[in-house]
C-alpha cells in the first residue's frame, strides 16, 4: 500500500501527540533493501526519539532500516500484519509464472523474512485473523490468517510483543483497536497495561 493509504493511523497518532511523517517507497521498482537504505538516512536526519510503524512488507523495510542502531536515534517498532518469518502467499505468486511481477524486487525479503530478531530496538508485532483476502484462494496458507499474511508468519524470535487482532490485512491499517496497541507499545514497550502485565 502506498503512504497515503495509513493516513487513518497517521490521524489517530497525530491526536495522540505524535508527529507524524509517512514514508512511501517503489517496492516493485526498486524493492524493499533499497527502501530500508533510505529510510534509514532519514531516521538519521531526525533529532529526537524516531518510532517507526510498518504495514505488511513496510515491516520487513523497518526492521532493515534500524537493524543495525548506530548512529540512529532511540525508538521502537511497531509491525503491522508483516510476514516477518516470509509469506506463503509471495512464495506461491514468485512461482505462479508471470505473477511474480506483482512482487517486484522485493520478492526475496517477503518469501523468506527474518531469521529473528537481533536488533536493538524494541519490536512489538500486531497480526489480524479476520481471513478476507487473497490468501483465500491460495493454497498453504494455515489458520489463523488475515486474508495475506497467516499468523506464525508475523511471529518471530526476539521481538518484544505480539498481539492479534480481528482484523484482515488491509483493515489492520484502519482500525482503531491496532492504532491503540500502536501507541500503547510505543509509549511503554508493551501492549498490555503495566497492571495487566503484573
Amino acid at each position: 500500500m502506498r503512504g497515503f493509504a495509513l493516513s487513518a493511523l497517521a490521524r489517530r497518532l497525530a491526536h495522540a501527540g505524535y508527529a507524524v511523517e509517512r514514508f512511501d517507497y517503489e517496492s516493485l521498482a526498486h524493492g524493499a533493501e533499497a527502501a530500508a537504505r533510505t529510510l534509514r538516512q532519514r531516521i538519521r536526519a531526525s533529532s529526537g526519539t524516531v518510532h517507526v510503524i510498518g504495514h505488511s512488507l513496510g515491516g520487513l523495510v523497518a526492521l532493515e532500516a534500524v537493524r543495525d542502531a548506530s548512529g540512529l536515534p532511540p525508538g521502537r517498532v511497531v509491525c503491522l500484519g508483516s510476514p516477518l518469518r516470509g509469506s506463503e502467499a509471495a512464495r506461491q505468486l514468485a512461482h505462479w509464472g508471470g505473477l511474480n511481477v506483482l512482487l517486484g524486487r522485493s520478492t526475496g525479503l517477503l518469501c523468506r523474512g527474518l531469521d529473528a530478531w537481533n536488533g536493538a530496538r524494541q519490536v512489538g508485532v500486531i497480526a489480524g485473523r479476520v481471513p478476507v483476502g487473497l490468501g483465500m484462494i491460495l493454497q498453504g496458507l494455515r489458520e489463523p490468517h488475515d486474508g495475506t499474511v497467516a499468523v506464525r508468519e508475523t511471529e518471530l524470535a526476539g521481538i518484544d510483543a505480539h498481539a492479534v487482532v480481528p482484523a484482515t490485512h488491509t483493515g489492520l491499517a484502519f482500525s482503531d483497536e491496532v492504532a491503540q496497541l500502536a501507541i500503547r507499545f510505543l509509549r511503554a514497550g508493551a501492549f498490555a497495561p503495566a497492571s495487566a502485565a503484573a
